[in-house]
């Protein structure tokens, strides 16, 4: 319990510090998104956090908007400007994640906070996952991000929450520096694709 409540006092800290000490790179970005692709310049998405509640996760918008002729958005790949490539490549779109922490909607450390459309496709021993805090960095991230299998990643998520430690965030949190300065594991989707779509063939091949 007191191991609880430290880590949620070091993520109030930390993420003070950290909002303000990168005030002035946020500030820039954001100017730069302004320039680039106009208003809004925060990406505002519904996600799942703690005890499966959902809350608004932020993001520096990293996507123009773009239609086909029938006025549906075009493909991701083809909205993401080069702006956009470049924060997510070195995850600076993930900054003002700092004040969802600041507001006790996420940690610095923990599953990463995924689609409410989920929430119906989870096993009850992946659920566990919603038991703390969704973090900006996961044991997942770490491990291999969106290059590993569904199943594999919510696996690790678990063992997370089953096995967490302060020494196990400090861990993770120095491999996620590493891999942040190397630019490694920065796909934001997995190749297999959405968690919806990888149950549904599970479900087939099960039949």
């Amino acid at each position: 319990m007191v191991a609880r409540v430290l880590k949620r006092i070091l993520d109030v800290v930390i993420a003070s510090l950290g909002l303000i000490v990168l005030f002035p790179i946020m500030v820039a970005i954001a100017l730069a998104v302004l320039l680039v692709m106009g208003r809004p310049v925060l990406f505002r998405q519904l996600r799942v956090g703690y005890k499966e509640k959902p809350f608004i996760l932020l993001k520096f918008r990293t996507m123009r908007e773009a239609y086909d002729a029938e006025g549906n958005p075009l493909p991701d790949a083809d909205r993401v400007t080069l702006l956009g490539e470049f924060l997510r490549k070195t995850s600076l779109d993930e900054l003002p994640q700092l004040w969802n922490v600041l507001r006790g909607d996420m940690s610095l450390v923990g599953p990463r906070p995924l689609f409410v459309e989920y929430l119906p496709y989870y096993t009850e021993r992946e659920r566990i996952r919603h038991k703390v805090r969704p973090g900006i960095t996961g044991l997942a991230q770490v491990t291999g991000r969106t290059s590993l299998p569904w199943d594999e990643r919510l696996n690790l998520d678990v063992w997370y929450v089953e096995n967490w430690s302060l020494y196990l965030d400090f861990k993770i949190i120095m491999k996620t520096i590493i891999k942040v300065i190397s630019c490694k594991d920065v796909l934001e989707r997995a190749p297999e694709g959405s968690l919806i779509e990888h149950r549904r063939r599970q479900m087939m091949i099960e039949r």
